[in-house]
């Protein structure tokens, strides 16, 4: 039992779970984005880039786009105390995240919004009860295809679903078939910056698992290309030399 309570919680978080699908951001949006994966500000430092990014989207869109935005938004600001584990600060962004992105699936079904649902909500289960990681965790992968259906060349959603084998616990996870889903997202998935990013770094971690460590140090290196100052992999990388 012990163990399978452990494959659903790391089978519902991504290390570095992307927000995002290949469209371009507005630019309103990028240095919120970009802050959580440089990881060079403090969560209260990125707060005004949140509150800036939420007051743009508001005044330039309505509707459904309007909150696929903010619904970004919260995940994105929940990433950002949930590094700090700053636990209950991040449980209200990425809760307030899986409510909009829920009421958009009712009346504007989407790609966007179903990934968002799925990411979201596994950020929940890193920082929720047994009981609710039970009652939710195989969730993520569902939600995860469903945005496929829309979309099938959403790079994010491809990754949520290629994420399990690589960072779930043995004997849940399998490296190989992580690699091979991480690698066929670069040519079948429309990535931006953060997609490309997870990617290149979920196969450097696959490759760390398997002791593979000069391929796992070409990858984490690729990464780095895209965040050169982001904590996980730099500190994955020290680990190496």
């Amino acid at each position: 039992m012990t163990r399978i309570l452990t494959f659903l919680i790391l089978t519902s978080m991504c290390l570095y779970p992307v927000a995002l699908e290949a469209e371009v951001l507005p630019h309103w949006m990028i240095p919120l984005r970009d802050s959580i994966y440089e990881q060079e500000l403090t969560a209260d430092e990125i707060v005004p880039l949140y509150n800036a990014a939420k007051a743009a989207s508001a005044q330039n869109f309505t509707g459904a786009d309007l909150n696929l935005l903010l619904s970004r938004c919260e995940f994105f600001m929940g990433r950002a105390y949930l590094f700090e584990e700053r636990n209950s600060e991040a449980h209200t962004h990425f809760s307030e995240g899986l409510r909009i992105a829920e009421n958009l699936i009712k009346t504007d079904p989407s790609s966007t919004a179903w990934v968002l649902r799925a990411e979201n909500l596994s950020h929940l289960c890193q920082i929720s009860t047994v009981a609710f990681v039970i009652g939710n965790g195989l969730n993520i992968e569902n939600y995860a295809k469903t945005s496929l259906r829309y979309n099938s060349r959403n790079a994010t959603a491809q990754y949520v679903v290629a994420a399990r084998w690589v960072y779930a616990p043995a004997p849940f996870s399998n490296h190989r078939r992580g690699i091979e889903m991480m690698s066929a997202i670069i040519e079948n998935g429309d990535m931006e910056r953060d997609d490309r990013f997870n990617v290149l770094s979920a196969i450097g971690y696959a490759y760390l698992q398997q002791k593979k460590y000069d391929e796992a140090r070409t990858w984490f290196l690729k990464s780095l290309e895209v965040y050169p100052t982001n904590k996980f992999v730099n500190g994955l990388l020290k680990s190496l030399n």
